[in-house]
């Protein structure tokens, strides 16, 4: 069990509610532009002195923590910015959590029909 998420969601609270869970975090600790070098993967035991945020930026580093954060832009990105761009759907038109969820289920059934019709085409 794994989370991934951008910089977005990065909080040491975060962090550490997901690990009481047993759930293994990866959060991005900041932005990256697309000049800056990338670090060589960091080798042997990580220093017993850093930090929370330190640890994770570590971990984001390492060969398997690379691997397993660039998921993220094959499972979900692609579908939330089909979603906005190709749909056009920017906001939630209702209020209230059984409201929204329901317009989400509308959206998301909305735009997997039209997926199957795309690939059957």
């Amino acid at each position: 069990r794994v989370v991934l998420a951008d910089a977005g969601y990065w909080s040491e609270n975060n962090v550490v509610a997901l690990e009481k869970k047993g759930i293994q975090p990866l959060i991005a600790t900041g932005r990256q532009k697309h000049s800056q070098r990338i670090a060589p993967a960091p080798r042997g035991r990580p220093p017993t002195a850093l930090s929370i945020r330190q640890k994770m930026a570590r971990k984001l580093m390492t060969i398997s923590g690379k691997k397993d954060y660039g998921l993220r832009k094959v499972l979900a990105e692609p579908v939330f910015g089909q979603i906005k761009h190709a749909r056009g759907f920017r906001q939630f038109l209702r209020r209230g959590l059984a409201s929204v969820q329901q317009e989400w289920a509308l959206v998301c059934i909305g735009h997997n029909i039209l997926k199957l019709y795309a690939a059957q085409a």
